[in-house]
């Protein structure tokens, strides 16, 4: 990697930061916000949250809730760019 392009204040663990701004318990789905203010959205089980117990339809959905603060990595799927990993500040 080029030295000066990774800045570790501002992509700590090379995650990202963000709000959750929305969620819904009925097809567990959510929304982030990042600090840059550019909303990517997540569904289970095709997020994974970093420290959550394996199994079950939406694992590490109830350590989620709209306000809080989370760290997010994000890939590509067919509907663009989607948070594919959480990590609860």
């Amino acid at each position: 990697m080029a030295e000066g392009i990774y800045d570790p204040e501002r992509f700590p663990e090379n995650f990202y930061r963000g709000l959750v701004v929305r969620l819904s318990a009925a097809d567990y789905s959510g929304t982030v916000r990042s600090d840059s203010g550019r909303e990517y959205n997540f569904k289970f089980p095709f997020v994974a949250v970093v420290g959550a117990p394996i199994g079950g339809a939406a694992p590490g959905f109830d350590q989620l809730s709209v306000g809080a603060r989370v760290a997010f990595d994000v890939g590509w799927n067919s509907k663009g760019l989607v948070v594919t990993t959480l990590k609860r500040l």
